[in-house]
């Protein structure tokens, strides 16, 4: 086979989607820092998912109707720092297909050189050992052995295994890889999509259809982490009053199903001893014992509980919880949304607004207590994608529009809604936390100009170190560092600062590192796995430090991140 034809080519598209969906937690694992929020696989998953459903929506495309779908869906779905690094991937190579009918050696080699000249632009300062080395080196190898006129299943296995050869080497090029013992998770997941292509070129796999793996489904991408009745409560108080959820009536909301593998018997006094466990906390409980398993279905308000009682019997497999409020609270937030939408459309055009990215009820109350318009759900767990920023930059009425990403990992994203945007001047503040959101919109100056505020916002950011406390979610070293699953860490913009057993001291000890002799301000935003009562004691613990230090405590509310902290 000499060459490819569109058909082929959507076949080798949509078997790469499934490809990198069905390895998506394998590479959130490849994450260097343990944290629980390791999201590339995810962000590159739903980045190919919105193209994905315009491809599938194409019954007899042309290559360049084909080549547009993708390059579209990927761009306005992108999520996160290596999905928006992939949609400029698709994007450059879209641009040289659609110019043809049929794809030989020497047209992929410049989709490839195409491809890696639009990633690589998108990023203002690239690192080697990343995805773009492995799509540069795959570039390099395509346009080396192109001249040859090889067949397009010897020219993807050269390909592809050169880049495979040059993602196991990112080690070498980036110290962190090698302390975490991990290869780059983007170049990864490129090599991964690329993988399952090159199965439809040579037979083994036949990319006629595509059937979203369960692992990818719009339920669990919006709601990676289950969260308590309490916790749920708290994200929605920042829906006005008369639009909060009336679900009194489902007493226990989670429905819990899972099996458990029991280490031992599990005789009469244990099955008695778990199922009065069982009903303290929920009810629906049905508890049946067979041999060496035990099949649990319970309704409850907190299926962690549940699991970690679970647990001391033995391992837990075919784990289900779905939330019997979401139906009822789906269409609710819908309404309310709508609503915010009416309310937002139907006001006066402003001159300036701003768009913040936040997660947590605590923190949107504070970001719109700080002048925001509109409040973007997301960061830590859930990256927004491009397609989520313009949105909400058309649901703002203004002419000038401040864009507060407050991630590293969503300022791309940001950046290319930017550039998609045509009739409000869009500026991009490179917020990478929520600490430097706050004090970029404490810093703005009525009255000036984009570049001025701009100036005034990113100098603030300069006079401020930001951590933030979480748990490791697996065994590694890094910066000499031996870390354990479950270890508390306070983490900077730049490593792992202090690592513990206890959340408060190792926040404590992040402080501490983080303030130097001219530290005036510590702020910490508690999260909702924290107490207010434990924030206090913890302020307590860095006034003993340096006495001079004003301490503030703030409930932010955010999950998986038991503190957010400034210094200024």
């Amino acid at each position: 086979m000499k060459s490819m034809d569109v058909t082929l080519l959507k076949k080798c598209f949509l078997a790469g989607a499934k490809g990198l969906a069905d390895k998506k937690e394998y590479i959130n694992d490849l994450n260097v820092f343990p944290v629980p929020d390791g999201d590339t696989g995810t962000n590159m998953t739903m980045t190919m998912m919105s193209a994905v459903k315009e491809v599938e929506a194409l019954s007899d495309p042309t290559m360049k109707e084909l080549a547009k779908a993708i390059s579209s869906g990927s761009l306005r779905g992108a999520r996160g720092n290596s999905g928006v690094i992939l949609s400029q991937l698709f994007r450059g190579f879209t641009k040289e297909i659609a110019l043809t009918e049929q794809i030989d050696a020497a047209v992929m080699a410049r989709a490839f050189e195409k491809a890696v000249e639009s990633a690589y632009r998108a990023v203002m300062k690239p690192k080697e050992g990343t995805i773009l080395t492995v799509a540069r080196a795959g570039a390099e190898k395509a346009h080396k052995i192109a001249k040859s006129k090889p067949d397009m299943e010897t020219f993807a296995e050269q390909v592809l295994g050169h880049m495979r050869d040059i993602l196991a080497k990112t080690p070498d090029m980036l110290p962190v890889l090698k302390d975490a013992g991990v290869v780059d998770s983007g170049g990864e997941g490129l090599v991964t999509i690329l993988e399952a292509a090159y199965r439809v070129i040579t037979g083994k796999e036949t990319g006629d259809s595509f059937t979203k793996p369960a692992s990818v489904t719009e339920k669990e991408d919006k709601h990676e982490f289950i969260v308590s009745k309490k916790q749920e409560e708290k994200e929605i108080s920042h829906y006005p009053s008369s639009m909060k959820f009336e679900t009194e009536d489902i007493k226990f909301g989670y429905c819990t199903e899972f099996i458990i593998l029991t280490e031992s018997e599990f005789d009469y006094l244990k099955e008695i001893a778990f199922k009065t466990y069982l009903e303290a906390i929920g009810d629906s409980i049905v508890c049946v014992a067979d041999e060496d398993l035990v099949k649990i279905h319970v309704h409850t308000n907190d299926p962690g509980l549940v699991l970690q009682e679970a647990l001391t019997y033995g391992s837990l497999t075919s784990i289900k919880i779905d939330n019997m409020r979401e139906e009822h609270n789906e269409k609710v937030i819908h309404d309310a949304e709508r609503a915010m939408e009416r309310q937002l459309s139907e006001q006066p055009r402003k001159d300036v607004a701003f768009i913040s990215v936040s997660v947590g009820a605590g923190l949107h109350e504070i970001f719109k207590g700080l002048g925001v318009d509109y409040v973007i759900e997301g960061g830590q767990t859930m990256n927004p994608s491009t397609e989520d920023i313009l949105e909400a930059i058309g649901k703002v009425n203004a002419d000038t529009i401040y864009v507060l990403p407050n991630n590293s990992n969503i300022i791309l994203a940001a950046e290319q809604a930017k550039a998609l945007t045509k009739d409000k001047e869009i500026a991009v503040v490179p917020t990478k936390n929520i600490p430097q959101g706050i004090s970029a919109l404490i810093n703005y100056i009525a009255g000036s100009n984009i570049e001025e505020n701009l100036r005034a916002m990113k100098e603030s950011m300069e006079f401020l170190r930001a951590g933030q406390v979480t748990y490791a979610v697996r065994d590694t070293v890094i910066d000499g560092k031996e870390i354990k699953q479950g270890n508390i860490m306070g983490l900077s913009d730049k490593t792992i600062e202090a690592v513990g057993t206890q959340v408060l001291s190792t926040t404590i000890e992040l402080v501490e590192k983080l303030m130097d002799e001219d530290s005036e301000l510590v702020t910490l935003y508690y999260g909702s796995e924290a107490t207010e009562d434990e924030a206090n004691l913890i302020a307590e613990g860095i006034e003993k430090i340096d006495p001079d230090v004003k301490v503030e405590v703030h409930y932010g509310g955010q999950p998986i991140y038991y503190y957010f902290v400034s210094v200024e």
